[in-house]
C-alpha cells in the first residue's frame, strides 16, 4: 500500500496527509473489489459504488459524483468519460472535493453536471443544488445526525429544499454582473469562472458536498457536525411541533457567530407556554443571544437573531451582529446597515412608549415587532427597514400569528465542562449524579 501510494503520488495531486490518504485507498480498494472487471488498472463501477453507499445517497447523486470522477482527464487526452473510475481518477476527485479550493470543487461540479467542458445552463446548477441539497437532509436522516432536529417537509410548494437551493443560486453572479434570481436567468450560460466564484461566494455549497462524501460514502475521516446543525435541547417534557426543519435551522445557524452554533435551546413556545407576552418577558431576558422566530396566518416564516441579552426597558439594545431573516416563502437574511443602532426593543408596562418585542426601525415603524397584543404584530418597510435593508417579511404589513419561537444558541458548554474546580466540588458535595441538570441554564425570574 506504501509504495502504491507514493507512486500514486507521482503521478496525481493529492491533498491529502499520509493518513487521510491511506483512507482514501481503503475506500478505493472496497469499492474496486466490488467490482466484477479484472482489467488492469484497477477500477469500480457506478454499480459498485451504488452498492457501496447502499441508501445512504439517493441514486441520483451517486450517479453524479460517478460521472464527474470518470470525467477527469488526467492525461489531457480522453476522447470521453472513462467506462469506470481508476484509483488515479478517485484520487484527484476525492482530493479536490473534500480539500480543494474553489477553483477545484468548481472543475467537479461541472464534470458532475456535464460530459463536455464548455459552459452549463443556470437551470443545469439549479437542478444539480437541489439535488445536493436534497442529498444533505437524505444522508444525515438516513445516519441519524440530524441532532434533534426534524426532516420533515414544510406543507406547501416549493419544498424547503427548492427554497434552499434558490437562496444558494440566488449568490451566483452571471457573466454580465447579473443575479439567478428568477426563471428569466436560468437559460443564461455559466462557464468555470461563474461556478468558481460561485462555490467561493455560497459557503454552504462546499459544506454541503463534504457532508455528502463524508456521510454517504462511509468515509472515516473527522467531520465536525456541531457548527453546521446545532444540537437541539428542548427541557424535558417540552417536545412540541417547531416550524423549524433541519434545512431553515443549517441556513439560519450558518449566519450566525460560530461560538453560538454548537446548540440551540428552547426558551420559550407559545404552543408550550401559551399565547401571552408576559411568559414571553419572563422567559426570555438575561439568556444571552437568542434566534426567534414566527409564522403568520398566512404561512410566511421570519425572525431575527438577537446578539446580545434581551432586557426590558424602553431603550434601543444590541449590536451590530443582529440580523433579520425570511425563512418562507424564501430565505434570505438581512445585516445591518450602519444607519442607526435600533437593533432590538423590548418593553412592557409603560404609558407613553410602545410595549412589545422590535428589531429594527423605529417606534411604531419596525422591520418586525410583536406587540403587547400578543398574536399581533406588523413588518413595515418601505422600501425597506434603516436597520437591516429588509423588506416586509410577512404576507401582510399587521399580521397575526399563533406560533412563535425563542431560542437560545450557545456554545452547549455549561460551568462544568469549562471549570474542573466547579466539577470539583459538585462532586465533593454529593451531587455528581445530578450534574446534567444543571449543565442547563436556570429559568431567569
Amino acid at each position: 500500500m506504501g509504495n502504491g501510494r507514493s507512486h500514486l503520488g507521482q503521478r496525481v495531486c493529492s491533498q491529502f496527509l499520509p493518513a487521510e490518504q491511506d483512507e482514501v485507498d481503503r475506500l478505493f480498494d472496497a469499492l474496486s473489489s466490488k467490482s466484477s472487471s479484472n482489467t488492469s488498472p484497477r477500477s469500480f463501477s457506478l454499480k459498485a459504488l451504488k452498492s457501496h453507499t447502499g441508501e445512504a445517497l439517493p441514486p441520483e447523486m451517486v450517479t453524479r459524483l460517478y460521472d464527474g470522477m470518470r470525467r477527469i482527464d488526467l492525461t489531457g487526452q480522453a476522447k470521453g468519460p472513462s467506462e469506470s473510475v481508476t484509483q488515479e481518477q478517485f484520487t484527484v476527485s476525492m482530493s479536490h472535493l473534500l480539500k480543494g479550493n474553489s477553483k477545484d470543487k468548481s472543475l467537479m461540479i461541472l464534470k458532475m453536471i456535464s460530459a463536455t467542458d464548455g459552459p452549463v445552463k443556470a437551470r443545469e446548477i439549479q437542478k444539480f443544488t437541489e439535488d445536493l441539497v436534497g442529498s444533505v437532509v437524505h444522508v444525515l436522516t438516513h445516519r441519524q445526525e440530524l441532532r434533534g432536529w426534524s426532516p420533515k417537509k414544510a406543507p406547501g410548494a416549493p419544498s424547503r429544499v427548492q427554497v434552499l437551493a434558490a437562496q444558494l443560486l440566488s449568490e451566483m453572479k452571471l457573466a454580465d454582473g447579473k443575479k439567478v434570481l428568477g426563471p428569466q436567468q436560468l437559460d443564461c450560460e455559466c462557464d468555470q469562472a461563474v461556478i468558481e466564484d460561485w462555490v467561493f461566494r455560497a459557503h454552504l455549497v462546499a459544506t454541503f458536498l463534504s457532508v455528502v462524501i463524508h456521510r454517504g460514502f462511509f468515509l472515516h475521516l473527522s467531520l465536525d457536525l456541531a457548527t453546521l446543525v446545532p444540537e437541539r435541547r428542548v427541557d424535558q417534557g417540552q417536545e412540541f411541533d417547531s416550524v423549524l426543519d433541519i434545512l431553515s435551522v443549517i441556513y439560519i445557524n450558518s449566519h450566525l457567530p460560530r461560538e453560538q452554533q454548537p446548540c440551540w435551546h428552547l426558551l420559550f413556545s407559545s404552543e408550550l407556554h401559551g399565547h401571552s407576552f408576559s411568559q414571553l418577558c419572563g422567559r426570555i431576558p438575561r439568556r444571552g443571544p437568542c434566534v426567534l422566530l414566527l409564522e403568520d396566518h398566512d404561512g410566511h416564516v421570519f425572525g431575527g437573531f438577537a446578539s446580545c441579552s434581551w432586557e426590558i426597558k424602553p431603550q434601543f439594545q444590541g449590536d451590530n451582529r443582529c440580523f433579520l431573516f425570511s425563512i418562507s416563502p424564501s430565505m434570505a437574511v438581512y445585516t445591518c446597515t450602519g444607519y442607526n443602532d435600533h437593533y432590538m426593543y423590548l418593553n412592557q408596562g409603560q404609558q407613553t412608549i410602545p410595549n412589545g418585542l422590535g428589531m429594527g426601525g423605529q417606534h411604531d415603524y419596525f422591520g418586525l415587532w410583536v406587540d403587547v397584543d400578543f398574536g399581533r404584530g406588523h413588518s413595515k418597510a418601505k422600501p425597506t427597514c434603516t436597520t437591516y435593508n429588509s423588506p416586509q417579511l410577512s404576507a401582510q404589513e399587521d399580521f397575526r400569528f399563533e406560533k412563535m419561537e425563542v431560542w437560545a444558541a450557545k456554545s452547549g458548554k455549561s460551568i462544568l465542562d469549562v471549570d474542573p474546580e466547579a466539577q470539583a466540588l459538585l462532586e465533593i458535595s454529593g451531587r455528581s449524579r445530578h450534574s446534567e441538570g444543571l449543565r442547563q441554564v436556570p429559568d431567569q425570574e
